[in-house]
Order: C-alpha cells, then sequence, then structure tokens
C-alpha cells in the first residue's frame, strides 16, 4: 500500500474554513477514487492551525490518478491561499497491525 502524510500550516482565521475544505476533500476522495482507501485528517492537540492528512493507496498510480482529480484541483486552488507551509511524504506500509 502505498501512504501519503500530508503537513499543512494555516493562516490565523482560516481554520473552519479550512478544516470543513478538508472534511470536503476526504469525502470526495473517499466516494471518487476507487483506490483511495482511507483518507484521515487529524489536527494538532498543541497547535489547532496544523493539520496532518493520512492517505492510504492501493499504489503509486492511484495517488497519481488522486492528483489529476477534478476534486483535488479545486481543493488545492481553494485553500492555497490558506496555507503557510505544505510538506509531503511518501512511504510503503509495510506491516499492518489491529
Amino acid at each position: 500500500m502505498f501512504v501519503v502524510l500530508v503537513h499543512f500550516q494555516v493562516e490565523q482565521g482560516f481554520k473552519k474554513q479550512f478544516h470543513e475544505a478538508l472534511r470536503l476533500q476526504a469525502q470526495n476522495s473517499i466516494e471518487q477514487e476507487e483506490h483511495c482507501h482511507v483518507f484521515d485528517v487529524c489536527q494538532s492537540n498543541d497547535n489547532p492551525l496544523c493539520f496532518v492528512l493520512y492517505e492510504l493507496y492501493s499504489d503509486e498510480a492511484a495517488f497519481n490518478a488522486h492528483l489529476e482529480s477534478a476534486h483535488f484541483h479545486a481543493f488545492d486552488q481553494r485553500v492555497s491561499p490558506w496555507v503557510t507551509s505544505k510538506s509531503v511524504q511518501l512511504m510503503t506500509r509495510t506491516s499492518i497491525a489491529h
């Protein structure tokens, strides 16, 4: 499985709008992308302007398809003015424990 971790820092005053946009992006990704298995939105306990996405795809090709989707482009265009920093980590899931 292909894992994507995205860290966002958001400008003061845009937390609520950003969180709502993330919630919609997560819903669209799960509902519209067959190979998107998890799209979790997390918010820092210490810094409410810091958000982390945990995304799980079947493979890298599925993630690349996500990046080309209309809903991703709409999300990116909407939130870009609110984001002060963004970092992306690409990983491979090697084991799972429940």
